[in-house]
């Protein structure tokens, strides 16, 4: 009898190969001709002027509003099969779903304390 965790520990080698491989294929094959353009940083095709406002820089509420976005993004994933399977959880699934609340309010809780709430 095989243990239940081989074919788990086989799919995660082959995906550390196809990792590694690609990085190394990449490294090894590609190109190595860098320029200016490509050095420099890329944030969303907009090439920032040097007198723009805050030197060029997104405002912090935009980071704010992608932050809130994946802390309601993962509460969703998490809670949904939880629901699912509540009837069987019993007391275990209360106290860990309370338990993944409490620390997904902590990062809520700073969202809004930083104004990244408050629309202008």
């Amino acid at each position: 009898m095989t243990n239940p965790y081989v074919p788990i520990l086989v799919l995660m080698g082959i995906a550390a190969v196809l990792a590694l491989g690609g990085l190394g294929a990449s490294a090894i094959l590609g190109p190595r001709r860098y320029n200016r353009a490509k050095l420099e940083a890329y944030e969303c095709g907009i090439d920032p002027t040097p007198h723009a406002v805050g030197h060029g820089r997104f405002p912090v509420k935009y980071y704010l509003v992608a932050m809130s976005f994946i802390i309601f993004d993962i509460e969703v994933v998490f809670m949904y099969p939880w629901a699912v399977t509540f009837g069987e959880l019993a007391v275990f699934g209360a106290v860990a779903m309370v338990t993944f609340l409490a620390l997904i309010t902590v990062p809520f809780v700073y969202e809004w304390r930083r104004g990244g709430f408050e629309w202008d």
